[in-house]
This record gives structure tokens, C-alpha cells and sequence, in this order.
């Protein structure tokens, strides 16, 4: 009996749900990284095909035709409209046909992910073996050779959104995970803006003129990561000032669990599966993976939307954490009680000032 009595003051039912709740985003890391991850395959992957209009549209047929749908082909006018639409990223390869020859090219992007070229280059020797033709590839947006495999970029905008929440968990473990009024929430915001700013510089420093890993504007990619640090930190206070420290979980689940694995980085978007594919480009990893290799291989083209993305995200945790921080300082004047709001998930009476204290 006495021990079942300590167990009980040692583990509260409060810790007891905690305690649950991390066990389930242990399961789901797992579930979602080896789910994404473990057998990646190119699927739909937009593709041009440049040959004499008399035989352009039976090569796209051919390649439409593949077992498992790994292109999603489109004629194009000829090798230049080709090479533009790769780096416009509208495109991800193109295959342009020798009517007068046996070796047709192969344009790719490795800039863009070299798992997806070298899968493009497998498909299409493989297809020109059976035809009795041979293929060049010609690298248009080549990765840099410091630059492995690709993942500079992706590794770079992780190391931005593990600082963004992890900032932001910083302030609520350390003065409460809810701002008890809205100046405290700017205050908060400021010391995230400030934060962000300062690993947007480092993070682009590093990666560009220390380790030459990446090449780009050093200043555009300054601007991405300050924009991704703000914007995962932002959405972190929003949670925080919505659910309390279970916040913080909920933020590991949408940008680690969720948005890590579907942020193209490893395995381009067009090789991951559907659910991953689809929730990819909505979520900050993703939309900072794609705008980073964009400003380092595609002269900054295709970066609107990725942009428009992470600044939603940026606007919505911002606002959320605002109105949320009003709502809890209206609800302690409503109180009548004299003792303020707490600030800490648990009511345990942290709050940012001191204990027990009414916030201004």
C-alpha cells in the first residue's frame, strides 16, 4: 500500500498523460519516417519530351505507358523550351530525341535532388536499351560537389526549424507557456524576430561561405531562414498559448513527425508517397527545402509559392499567440479574484512575473 501510494505522488495523472502522449510521438516518428522513407519510388514525375512532331507524341505515350507511372510526360517545343522549364522547376527532367541518331540526351536537375536524376537516368536507359538507343545526361542544374547526394539545403532548413521551436519552447519553459497579456506575447514575438534573424545569418554563413556547401546569394538565403526560424517558432507559441506545454508536442508532431520526412529532402517530393507528396509543400521544412534549392541551383526561380507558405505559417502563429494572449489577460480581469492569470500549463502559479503575481 505505501508503495502504491508513492507511485501515485510520483507519477500524477498529469504526468501519467505526458508520459502517454510521448510514446505516441515516438510510435509516430517511426510510423512516418520509415512509412515516407523506406521504399521510395518516382511516381508521376513531370517530365519533357522533346522530338519531330512526328514521332513526339508516340515517345510521350511510351513513356506515359511505364509500368507503376513513374513520368508524367509532355511534349515540348525543343531543347532550349526544355532546359527552361527545369529550371523554372516546372519540370524535373526532359528527354530529347536524335531523329537522325542513336543517342537521344537526358536533361536533368541534381540541384533539385540526385536520388530523383539518377532515378530519371535509370528509367530512360532502360527504356532506349529496348529501342536499341543509348543516352546521354546532361546535368543543367548541378549540385554543388561539396553538396552530397543533395542534402545541404534540407539539412540547412531542419537546423532552421529546430531553432524556431526550440526557442519558442525555451520561453514557455522558462516563464510560462502561456504570455498572460498581449504585450508580453510581442515581447516574446520580438525576442523570436531578433533570434530568427541571427540564425538566418548564421545558418546561411555556414553553409555558404565557410563550408561552400551551397551556392546562392548568401543574403537571399539569409531572408528564407529568418522567415522559416520565425515562422516554426511563431506556430510554437501559437500552440503553447492554445494548449499549454502539450504545445510543444503538438509542434515536434506537425514540423518533425510530419514535416521532416515530406520535405523532399532525402527522396524529392515525386518519389515519395502519396500522403507524404501531398502535405510536403504545405509545411515549413518542405516549402524551406524547395525555396533553398532554388536560391542555391535554380536562380531564385519557383520560390513565390514556397515563400507565400512559410509567411501563412508566420502571420497564423504570430496572430493566434496575439489574440490568445488578449483572451487570457480578459479572462483574468473577469476573474474578480485578485490573483491574475497563471501562465503555466498546469496552473502551478509560474507565470512570467513573479508567483502569484497580477499581470499588468
Amino acid at each position: 500500500m505505501k508503495l502504491a501510494a508513492e507511485v501515485r505522488n510520483a507519477v500524477t495523472p498529469r504526468a501519467a498523460l505526458l508520459v502517454v502522449g510521448v510514446l505516441a510521438l515516438q510510435l509516430l516518428f517511426i510510423a512516418s519516417y520509415v512509412g515516407a522513407l523506406h521504399d521510395p519510388k518516382p511516381k508521376e514525375v513531370p517530365f519533357g519530351v522533346v522530338a519531330p512532331a512526328s514521332v513526339a507524341s508516340q515517345a510521350a505515350a511510351r513513356l506515359a505507358d511505364l509500368p507503376g507511372d513513374p513520368l508524367d510526360p509532355r511534349v515540348l517545343a525543343d531543347r532550349e523550351e526544355a532546359r527552361r522549364q527545369i529550371m523554372d522547376r516546372r519540370i524535373d527532367g526532359a528527354l530529347v530525341i536524335d531523329p537522325g541518331g542513336t543517342t537521344d540526351t537526358l536533361l536533368v536537375a541534381s540541384g533539385g535532388g540526385t536520388v530523383l536524376a539518377s532515378a530519371l537516368h535509370a528509367i530512360t536507359t532502360e527504356l532506349e536499351a529496348a529501342q536499341r538507343r543509348t543516352v546521354r545526361t546532361v546535368d543543367v542544374a548541378p549540385a554543388s560537389p561539396q553538396d552530397f547526394d543533395g542534402l545541404s539545403a534540407f539539412y540547412l532548413v531542419v537546423g532552421w526549424c529546430v531553432g524556431g521551436y526550440l526557442l519558442a519552447s525555451i520561453l514557455a519553459i522558462s516563464a510560462g507557456s502561456r504570455p498572460a497579456n498581449p504585450q508580453r506575447a510581442v515581447i516574446r514575438l520580438v525576442v523570436l524576430a531578433l533570434s530568427a534573424l541571427l540564425g538566418g545569418l548564421g545558418g546561411a554563413i555556414i553553409v555558404g561561405p565557410v563550408l561552400g556547401a551551397l551556392p546562392g546569394s548568401v543574403a537571399a538565403l539569409w531572408g528564407l531562414g529568418t522567415l522559416v526560424v520565425f515562422a516554426v517558432g511563431a506556430v510554437t507559441l501559437a500552440l503553447q498559448a492554445v494548449f499549454g506545454i502539450v504545445g510543444i508536442g503538438l509542434a515536434v508532431l506537425l514540423i518533425v513527425i510530419a514535416g521532416n520526412p515530406s520535405a523532399g529532402g532525402a527522396f524529392p517530393g515525386p518519389m515519395l508517397p502519396d500522403f507524404w507528396r501531398a502535405i510536403g509543400p504545405a509545411l515549413p521544412p518542405g516549402a524551406g527545402t524547395w525555396a533553398a534549392r532554388s536560391i542555391a541551383y535554380f536562380k531564385g526561380n519557383a520560390l513565390s509559392g514556397a515563400m507565400q507558405v512559410l509567411a501563412i505559417w508566420a502571420v497564423v502563429g504570430t496572430v493566434v499567440t496575439l489574440v490568445m494572449s488578449a483572451v487570457r489577460k480578459r479572462a483574468g480581469r473577469d476573474d474578480g479574484a485578485g490573483h491574475g492569470v497563471d501562465d503555466d500549463a498546469d496552473g502551478a502559479g509560474h507565470g512570467d512575473g513573479p508567483a502569484g503575481a497580477r499581470p499588468a
